[in-house]
């Protein structure tokens, strides 16, 4: 990177559900700890399941972050369960026994794959986010690049579809790969399809589910995208350790299902921050001579600023179960579901309380957050 040139900075949103409401309100502090008239400061945007669908807002507002994350805000702040999925009982028992018996005679094809119907989120998404201002952005310079990671379930692959600059190329690492595309609602709703939950989405001639699956390393498109510093926005929320001496009871299929959810929605973005600090201490030991023969790897510093829930996600879904619909409490009733229930807890009442939580918590790195935005060419954290 050339002394002059500004660092080049990133927003990576991780996915989760209705816990996706934390990161607004990051995003309003950061939008209030800014100037006021400010443009999208990130000239590269990353999201994952519902982070990516406040990543395309924010793609698709950023002539002003204020106003992409006041829209935001207003969807989060009156958002309703039956504004992502169909709530019908008798519907949500059909799927469930649709599910199970074709898992048990392994039928597949015709038969619904999913326990909850999320048509009203496409509509609703398809209300608020307009795709064709990602390309009108990017030729007036707001942003370089807008990525939305989905997981293929034939491939297994973790598939970045980004649409960007001329100068950007496709790339290809184990597991993971960045490809080239015109960006749409249906890459949204394949980023958030939650397994078991949403249903599956052909893009191409593949299905894909929600894109926290097998995102070993979240950070990762941002980087091969150009970043230079990344802002990454978790939604994690530790699980408690079980009472000592307390007698376990045997898991539930909820549990078990809440189990899969949470090593998939919590830990990689953790791992992967800590991964790129220790890869920050490596690359001061690499000669200049060795820098120069691997120069098509970019070896350089990624600052990161990493900004997560100061309190548990999952203990505070808890406090609102009662706001959950009545058919979906037939399958969430226990301690153990707390996991399931924050992702699917798309109610105001419970997302307001994150809003609030996430902007108190970016507050509490004010000085972390003004120093990010410096113009200056700070070493990685």
């Amino acid at each position: 990177m050339s002394e002059n040139k500004p660092a080049k900075k990133a927003l990576v949103l991780s996915g989760g559900g209705a816990r996706a409401s934390y990161q607004v309100g990051v995003l309003r502090a950061i939008a209030n700890l800014l100037p006021h008239q400010s443009s999208n400061p990130f000239p590269i945007i990353t999201g994952v399941s519902a982070g990516a669908l406040n990543a395309a807002s924010i793609a698709t507002n950023a002539q002003r972050l204020r106003t992409g994350v006041r829209a935001l805000e207003y969807v989060w702040k009156n958002i309703s369960s039956e504004q992502v999925y169909k709530m019908d009982s008798s519907g949500l028992i059909g799927n469930a026994s649709n599910w199970v018996f074709s898992f048990l005679r392994n039928r597949r094809r015709d038969t619904p794959t999913s326990l909850l119907d999320n048509v009203p989120l496409e509509t609703l998404l398809s209300k608020v986010i307009k795709f064709e201002r990602v390309e009108r952005n990017i030729q007036a310079g707001f942003i370089e690049a807008l990525a939305v990671t989905a997981s293929g379930y034939t491939s297994g692959e973790s598939v970045s579809f980004y649409e960007g600059l001329d100068s950007l190329k496709n790339w290809e690492h184990p597991h993971r790969l960045g490809v080239r595309t015109k960006l749409g609602l249906e890459h949204l709703m394949a980023s958030s399809a939650i397994p078991a939950l949403f249903p599956a989405v052909k893009i191409n001639r593949e299905y894909f589910g929600d894109g926290a699956i097998r995102q070993l390393a979240p950070l990762s498109p941002a980087i091969q995208l150009g970043a230079d510093r990344i802002l990454a926005v978790g939604v994690s929320s530790k699980v408690p350790r079980p009472i000592k001496g307390s007698e376990p009871a045997h898991p539930s299929l909820t549990q078990i299902l809440a189990h899969i959810l949470n090593s998939a929605f919590v830990d990689t973005l953790t791992m992967d921050s800590e991964v790129l600090r220790r890869y920050n201490k490596m690359v001061p030991l690499i000669s200049e001579e060795q820098a120069e023969k691997d120069r098509d790897l970019r070896i350089r510093p990624i600052q990161l600023l990493d900004i997560t829930p100061s309190e548990n996600l999952n203990e505070i879904a808890s406090e609102y179960f009662d706001d959950l619909p009545r058919a979906l409490k037939l399958f969430i009733r226990d301690a153990g579901s707390s996991t399931v229930l924050s992702l699917l807890l798309f109610e105001k009442s419970y997302c307001g309380r994150l809003i609030d939580l996430g902007y108190n918590d970016a507050m509490e790195k004010e000085a972390e957050i003004l120093e990010f935005f410096r113009d200056d060419q700070a070493g990685a954290s």
